[in-house]
Parts: structure tokens; C-alpha cells; sequence
């Protein structure tokens, strides 16, 4: 394993292709006006389950084909974890510019659709209240773009931690 291809253009590029997928589908869901719509929700969610799983399989198989068919476990955690923070540094931007520009009272929308939620599910004007000051302290914010970030690098971890052990293969296994 003396002459190890570099990881980075894998992550780099997976983790924008990665970015690039979730922006689409949000800009998608937008267009046909479900952005507010639980039904956009599980779309969207949808596609971040199956990106999520795709990408770092993907950037790991390119990196084990172009390493001579080797990859160990670290080398693909490495990858899939990388290419998840990627392409959710992509998004985030993506949310800033889409709230600042794009639909600035999103989150104003947002709010209104939560209140009602809540009303009709029997919350006091008290509970909704203090409900609605913790969401704000999170939307938009630099602390909730961390925990959004950090959240993402787990699953991103965990994914790519079970699919590098299955695809791992190292020199040593081969003798």
C-alpha cells in the first residue's frame, strides 16, 4: 500500500454531487409548492435517506477501484463520513441563501403552520409559546447549522462505518 491514491477529490467531488442531489430536491419540492406541505417533508426526507446510504457507497467503491481494489475500514469511514459533511456544508448555505432570498418568511410560514399543529393538538397559548421560543433559537441560527451539521456527520458515520466494513479489503487479507 505504498502508493495510496488520495481520498480528497473523492470526497470533494462525491460530497458535491452529494450537496448538489439534496439542493435539487429541495428546489423541486419548492417549484411544485410543497415546501410547507408535510408530503414535501417525507419527500425530502426520502431522498436524504437514500443520499445518505448512496454517496459514500459510491465514493467508496471509486476509491477502492482506483487503490487497486484495497480500502480499509478507516479509508472508508474517512470517505463517507467526508463526503456527508460535504455536501451538508452545501446545504446549509443552500438554506441561507434560500431563507434570505428566495423565501424570506419561510420560517414566519413555518411558525404559523406549527401553532396551528399544536392548537389542534390540544396545547395551551402557554405551551405553544415556550414551544415556539426554543424552535426559534435553533431555526436559521448558527447553533442549530452545528447540531444540523453534527447530526448529519453521525449518520454519515454510522452508514459509512457498515458499509466500509463490508466493502473493507486490505493486502493483509489477501496472503
Amino acid at each position: 500500500m505504498e502508493n495510496q491514491v488520495s481520498s480528497k477529490g473523492i470526497i470533494l467531488n462525491n460530497g458535491l454531487y452529494y450537496g448538489i442531489v439534496l439542493i435539487l430536491a429541495s428546489l423541486v419540492i419548492y417549484a411544485l409548492g410543497m415546501h410547507l406541505d408535510p408530503t414535501g417533508g417525507y419527500i425530502n426526507f426520502a431522498v436524504i435517506a437514500i443520499a445518505v446510504i448512496a454517496f459514500p457507497i459510491i465514493g467508496m467503491s471509486a476509491f477502492k477501484k482506483a487503490n487497486g481494489g484495497f480500502m480499509t475500514w478507516g479509508q472508508g469511514v474517512k470517505i463517507g463520513v467526508g463526503i456527508v459533511i460535504i455536501g451538508s456544508l452545501l446545504t446549509i448555505v443552500y438554506q441561507h441563501i434560500f431563507t434570505a432570498f428566495i423565501e424570506p418568511e419561510f420560517y414566519t410560514q413555518v411558525e404559523e403552520i406549527t401553532r396551528k399543529t399544536l392548537y389542534d393538538n390540544g396545547l395551551t397559548e402557554e405551551q405553544i409559546e415556550t414551544q415556539m421560543e426554543m424552535t426559534s433559537k435553533f431555526q436559521g441560527t448558527i447553533i442549530g447549522d452545528a447540531i444540523g451539521l453534527l447530526f448529519m456527520a453521525f449518520i454519515g458515520f454510522v452508514v459509512s462505518a457498515i458499509v466500509a466494513a463490508v466493502k473493507k479489503k486490505t493486502e493483509e487479507e489477501t496472503y
